[in-house]
């Protein structure tokens, strides 16, 4: 049986959803939008075109949400040319024991193809992936599951044999969507009753993840 694994990046691989936090907390905070916090976090795993749809309805249509998403963008790209792109705890490990122990491995991020290429380069971690999805490549954005049912064909495994990795409520509830097994590692987010709910297994890291994937199979 083909095993597959599919990860979210931001939060899950790279350490880049709280970059992405303090950067748009701190454009707030100099452009007197007042607390976003709220806004934030309900956008953790949603599409660039979705998250723009969320600042619109926050703050009126005629917010220009697009340039302070690039004023953020900005501002964390600074900061990995000036400090390299932070790995989340195990990242290296477990796709090492994935490609070892025979797993398809895939990406599904919210995150454009674009950027999700260049992390895994940055980080030298793009030779442990058969596929990578992102979300400029659906139209509806997690926590719709288009992003995984694209990632899992891609990978060539039927959704309800496959894991997804993921840190949001928003992506779990996607892979749950799909038909996947969702496995939680939180990041910012804790799980709330319903998203608990939903849950297959939970760990505090990829490396918690790593002692107990083969555990986990079969399906």
């Amino acid at each position: 049986m083909k095993k597959a694994v599919v990860f979210d990046m931001d939060g899950v691989l790279f350490d880049t959803e709280s970059m992405s936090s303090n950067a748009w907390m701190r454009l707030a905070k100099e452009r007197g939008l007042g607390d976003i916090g709220e806004l934030t976090e309900d956008c953790i795993g949603r599409n660039r075109t979705d998250i723009i749809l969320q600042f619109k309805r926050r703050f009126g249509e005629g917010f220009d949400a697009d340039g302070f998403l690039n004023a953020g963008r900005d501002l964390m790209n600074r900061y990995i040319a000036e400090n390299g792109l932070p790995l989340m705890k195990g990242a290296r490990e477990i796709l090492q024991y994935l490609k070892e122990n025979g797993f398809a491995v895939g990406v599904a991020s919210s995150s454009g193809r674009k950027t999700i290429l260049r992390n895994l380069e940055l980080s030298g971690l793009a030779g442990y992936f058969q596929a990578v999805t992102g979300g400029d490549e659906v139209t509806l954005s997690k926590p719709k599951p288009d992003i995984y049912l694209k990632a899992c064909e891609a990978v060539g495994v039927p959704p309800q044999k496959a894991i997804a990795v993921e840190d949001s409520p928003n992506g779990i509830r996607a892979a749950y969507r799909a038909g996947m097994k969702p496995v939680m590692i939180p990041d910012l987010v804790q799980p709330d009753q319903e998203i608990s709910g939903l849950l297959f297994q939970k760990y505090d890291s990829l490396l918690d993840l790593k002692d107990a994937i083969l555990s986990l199979y079969p399906l």
